[in-house]
Parts: C-alpha cells; sequence; structure tokens
C-alpha cells in the first residue's frame, strides 16, 4: 500500500490515540479532586467534545477551582482541533482514493487497517491494567509538575471493591425519616454517614449523633453498594425494622470473620 493512502489513516488513529489520552488524563486530574470515576469520566469527555451537558457535578466543577481549570484545558484542547484533524484526514483519505484511482483491494486494506487500529486502542482503553498503570502514572506526573492537590479518593475508600460513597435523598416514609442518627445506628450495619445536606440549602458535614433526618434531606454515606442500596430502598414499620436487624447480624458476623483471619476491616469486604 502506498505510503501516501497510509498516512491519512495513520493520521486518525494518532488523532483518536490523543484524544483517549488527553480525556484519560484529566479523568484522572477530576477524580484526584473527589469525582466517582464515572462522573469524573463524563464530565472529562462532555467537556472535551464539547456537548456541555448540565448536571449537578457540573455545577460542582464549576465552583470549584480546581477542577474549573481541568475543564477549561479540556474545553480548549477540544476546540484546538482534535475533531477538525479527524475530518480533513477522511476527506484526504476519500480525495486520495478518487484522484489517484486507488483500487478497490487498496482501499479495502486502509480500511481494515483503520480498523484493527482503532480496536487495538478499545482494547487498550478498557483494559483495567493500563488503567491501572496509567492512572498511577498521570497521579505521579500531576503531583510532581502540578498544584494540584492529588487525593486518591477511590483508593483510599477502596470505591472500587465494593464499597461507595453516595446520595440517599430522604422521602416521608422511608425507614430513616424523621430519626435521629443515633436512633438509626446505621454504624451498626457498616454504613457511615458522611455528612446531610439539608433541605434548607445548608451542608452538615461530620454530623453528630443527635443529627434528626427530615424529608427532603440527603445523605452522605459510606459502606458496602449492596447494604447502601437495600437501605435506600427500605421503608418505615415491622418490614423496615426486621431489615435493620438482619443488617446488623450480617455485619457482625462479617466482623466476626475479620477477626477470625486478623485481617483490618479496612482490608476485606463483607
Amino acid at each position: 500500500m502506498p505510503f501516501s493512502f497510509a498516512l491519512p489513516v495513520l493520521s486518525l488513529l494518532v488523532a483518536v490515540a490523543l484524544s483517549l489520552a488527553i480525556t484519560r488524563v484529566a479523568t484522572v486530574a477530576l477524580m484526584l479532586t473527589g469525582l466517582s470515576r464515572e462522573a469524573a469520566r463524563f464530565q472529562a469527555r462532555s467537556a472535551f467534545t464539547g456537548v456541555g451537558f448540565t448536571t449537578t457535578e457540573a455545577e460542582s466543577i464549576t465552583g470549584h477551582p480546581v477542577r474549573r481549570h481541568i475543564v477549561m484545558a479540556l474545553m480548549l484542547l477540544g476546540n484546538v482541533g482534535i475533531a477538525t484533524v479527524i475530518a480533513t484526514t477522511m476527506i484526504t483519505l476519500l480525495n486520495l482514493q478518487s484522484e489517484r484511482g486507488q483500487s478497490n483491494s487498496d482501499w479495502l486494506l486502509d480500511l481494515s487497517l483503520l480498523l484493527i487500529g482503532l480496536f487495538f486502542l478499545w482494547v487498550l482503553s478498557q483494559s483495567r491494567w493500563v488503567e491501572k498503570q496509567l492512572n498511577r502514572w498521570i497521579a505521579f506526573a500531576l503531583g510532581r509538575f502540578t498544584h494540584l492537590e492529588v487525593r486518591d479518593y477511590v483508593s483510599l475508600l477502596n470505591l472500587s471493591n465494593g464499597f461507595s460513597v453516595t446520595e440517599m435523598v430522604v422521602e416521608p416514609d422511608d425507614w430513616v425519616a424523621e430519626k435521629s442518627l443515633v436512633q438509626l445506628g446505621l454504624a451498626r450495619e457498616g454504613i457511615l454517614v458522611l455528612g446531610i445536606h439539608r433541605r434548607a440549602g445548608h451542608y452538615v458535614g461530620a454530623p453528630s449523633g443527635d443529627s434528626r433526618l427530615g424529608t427532603g434531606d440527603a445523605l452522605v454515606i459510606y459502606g458496602p453498594l449492596e447494604r447502601l442500596q437495600e437501605l435506600d430502598s427500605r421503608k418505615q414499620g415491622p418490614a423496615g425494622d426486621q431489615a435493620h436487624l438482619v443488617a446488623q447480624q450480617a455485619y457482625a458476623e462479617y466482623l466476626s470473620r475479620l477477626r477470625q483471619r486478623d485481617v483490618p476491616p479496612s482490608k476485606a469486604l463483607p
């Protein structure tokens, strides 16, 4: 295959690879500011492509100086011309075919090279091992060469291994409604309340045991994902009280197993 025909395909693959690398760096940078992986990935891709989705995470980015700078850089790089490079490359490839009389076999070879390259890049982007290595080096580079306060909250809270931080809005018939944290005893289920977004608009960080939960409040809670999901669907009444007792028993058995294995609770899952 003539080099003049292969060059546009290679240019396109390089442009796609650069796009993936840029959004990967931005995703890790946003994660280091406290965003979840999914939220960080979504915001990075939205900013880079100029889609401009308006979400709660987007509003939290505009009010956070570090996140705002990351997203501004993404918007600039996206507008510099990665998408334009891709479009221009495809047009050049088509022009080369028409002007120089590229045979059908050469065209199929170009297309095959493009598809193989895109598949290879997709496999790399989906690889957990590659992601782990990239995240490690990106985090090191960001901490070494930028003023970004590096805090890998995903690793610190073990969020990739069954634990999660989520927000739960209190509904009138929820089991937690109109109770204090002491009455709820969520810690005995293995659930920690990190904060409360009050319906009135203010935030209570590290709330005390006498903090009472009203309808419309939003709990920021940490614990095993399955337990958090069950709590969110738990309703008032005998069934909810029984579910609370079952959850306590399950957590007590989990702690007992950890003691038998002499493993710190932070190193194992329920």
